[in-house]
């Protein structure tokens, strides 16, 4: 059946549905050079935080790629001195999305640690780490704030409320229970 537009009011109305599915076509080039795009983006900005990191590494943290994928990456924290982490060597993953920097990367930690705002699989509830994520932040930021997070806990906005209420009531057994864990879990 040949093409025939339909006309109403002077204008072109009607497609054949080769229209529709040149329109789809293309609508599908261009998300995937719109993806792409943005890969390379992130790419050029983890590849930036990566030179960062490597000429000014941030205070008791080192972090880098897990062989050759730049989107995944493991970082080691040491235990801030003036913490019942002291001592303790903490790694973390991190995968970084495919449109980082508008999105946060997803940090875990690998070693158990004893924290009202770290659960036991690793999740941290930082609130950089989530809806006050902004593209300005950098990797070696983010690494500084959860070193921070192991001074200061924030028991008001716990992931383990058992541990937050611990640290609230008897904050001596609790720092006990927190170096017995960093002896027996990160050391």
């Amino acid at each position: 059946m040949p093409y025939s537009p339909i006309v109403i009011d002077g204008s072109l109305c009607g497609t054949s549905g080769i229209d529709t599915l040149y329109s789809d076509s293309f609508s599908h080039v261009t998300n995937l050079a719109f993806n792409r795009y943005r890969t390379v983006m992130s790419l050029r900005r983890i590849n930036k935080e990566l030179a960062d990191i490597g000429k000014d590494p941030p205070a008791n943290c080192s972090a880098g790629p897990v062989g050759d994928d730049l989107f995944h990456w493991q970082a080691t924290i040491m235990g801030p001195e003036d913490s019942p982490y002291a001592g303790g060597v903490y790694f973390l993953d991190i995968h970084f999305p495919a449109d980082y920097p508008f999105k946060p990367p997803k940090i875990h930690f690998t070693t158990k640690i004893y924290h009202c705002n770290i659960n036991s699989n690793g999740g941290i509830c930082l609130d950089i780490l989530k809806d006050q994520w902004s593209p300005a932040l950098t990797l070696s930021k983010v690494l500084l704030s959860i070193c921070s997070l192991l001074t200061d806990p924030n028991p008001d906005d716990p992931l383990v409320p058992d541990i937050a209420q611990l640290l609230r009531t008897d904050k001596s057994k609790h720092d006990s229970t927190a170096r017995e864990w960093t002896a027996k879990y990160a050391m």
